[in-house]
């Protein structure tokens, strides 16, 4: 599906360049939203703060949850 702005067409972001707010990254991982933050603060989700707010991409979290599991598997 193509965005429109001011004008011009823009690709609207495939899953794997998809940036996610806070909520979002709590929604997908299936945790409550204030687990998710605190994570983030002790910078144990990797995120970006960027205009006071928490953002996330959902290839690099991805990314972060497989390596979570190859660690936690070969215990």
């Amino acid at each position: 599906m193509d965005m429109k702005r001011n004008g011009t067409h823009l690709k609207k972001p495939g899953n794997a360049a998809q940036i996610m707010t806070l909520r979002e990254v709590a929604k997908y991982l299936g945790l409550h939203i204030m687990t998710v933050y605190k994570l983030t603060r002790e910078g144990r989700v990797p995120a970006a703060k960027i205009g006071g707010q928490w953002r996330f991409k959902r290839d690099v979290l991805d990314g972060w949850l497989e390596d979570a599991m190859h660690r936690n598997a070969s215990r």
